[in-house]
């Protein structure tokens, strides 16, 4: 039969159809914890010492930071390390050591504050927002930021390069919705948190850092 009547009929039926393929990469895993978790972390906070105050230790630019105690080791082992098994299950990642809570510390951060783009030593990280008291879309009304074409005030953000090496960008909106929400992503992951504004209340979240045990 003519080859070009053949690839004709073939174009028509589309017997062939493309096949997208997606590489496995490395993202994060997004948590929202329950209240039995909510409450042992502000129970840490409570039981903080001010004298722990690590903010030089730090990239960020706000009021302060203070290293907590993860008591009897429970969110490392309620939370944080099951956190892990998902991750390296999903993701198909294996740790080369065994690991451990490194650190742990709360930060409050007030208007017109931030955290610059930066990473963190260790192999994983994590954030949660415990207290957000501005709303998102009310921060990207006000006369700062409603005339500009960013979305990044007031949140927080991932930032990396895709598979053409071109740099991309994840927002969280920080709103109330928000509080409770647990991140757990690759140390080296670049994060930053934009200001927010006209607010005089404080922003509270906890970070930590996980690394081999020595």
């Amino acid at each position: 039969m003519n080859p070009i009547i053949n690839l004709l009929k073939d174009k028509k039926s589309n017997k062939n159809p493309s096949t997208p393929i997606l590489p496995k990469d490395v993202g994060w895993i997004e948590k929202k914890l329950n209240k039995s978790e909510l409450d042992f972390i502000w129970y840490c906070i409570e039981n903080k010492s001010n004298h722990n105050d690590i903010q030089y230790k730090l990239a960020g630019n706000i009021t302060a930071s203070y290293e907590l105690k993860d008591y009897k080791n429970l969110f490392w082992t309620s939370v944080v390390n099951p956190l892990i098994k998902d991750f390296e299950d999903y993701y198909l990642q294996k740790s080369e050591g065994k690991l451990r809570l490194d650190k742990l510390w709360v930060n409050y951060q007030k208007q017109t504050e931030f955290n610059p783009i930066h990473i963190h030593t260790g192999v994983y990280s994590f954030v949660i927002w415990l207290k957000i008291p501005t709303h998102h879309e009310h921060q990207r009304k006000l006369p700062i930021a409603s005339p500009s074409n960013s979305e990044t005030i007031s949140n927080f953000q991932f930032t990396y390069t895709d598979l053409l090496g071109k740099i991309r960008s994840y927002n969280y909106n920080m709103s109330p919705e928000a509080e409770g929400t647990m991140l757990l992503f690759p140390a080296t992951l670049s994060h930053q948190v934009y200001p927010f504004y006209n607010c005089d209340d404080t922003r509270i979240s906890v970070s930590g850092n996980v690394s081999y045990c020595q």
